[in-house]
């Protein structure tokens, strides 16, 4: 009995040890390595093209571009064929243009600032605090 199962069994444990050491013609080939920075880039430019998505869906934007007579389908069209380049860039231009609320935010503490000056020369009488 014993040598019986021995006869079924040895063959297919030598098939498996042989198949299992023949390498197979359908394996990956090698690819190049993903650096870091290759990664953070393309991350990068996936957030800058979701930020100024965001920004193209905000309503005074679109009012804004239909004063002009632009169809806000094609700014999004011409937005997703962009190059990665052309989107950083665009994306470096909106944080370099100034804000409405900073702009605001200044000139207040501009004002504020003035008034302090002037309260504490004696030239106003703005705030108690300054006597």
């Amino acid at each position: 009995m014993m040598q019986r199962i021995c006869r079924v069994l040895n063959p297919l444990l030598i098939l498996s040890l042989v198949m299992g050491s023949i390498p197979l013609a359908v394996q990956a080939q090698p690819v190049a390595l993903v650096s870091t920075q290759q990664v953070l880039a393309t991350e990068q430019v996936n957030a800058d093209r979701a930020r100024i998505g965001e920004l193209l869906t905000r309503t005074e934007v679109r009012a804004q571009l239909a004063g002009f007579g632009v169809a806000p389908a094609e700014v999004e069209a011409r937005v997703a064929a962009l190059s990665d380049q052309e989107v950083r860039q665009m994306a470096e231009q909106l944080d370099n243009m100034p804000a409405g609320a900073n702009a605001v935010v200044g000139a207040l503490l501009t004002v504020f600032i003035i008034l302090l000056v002037t309260d504490l020369l004696g030239l106003t009488n703005v705030f108690p605090f300054t006597r």
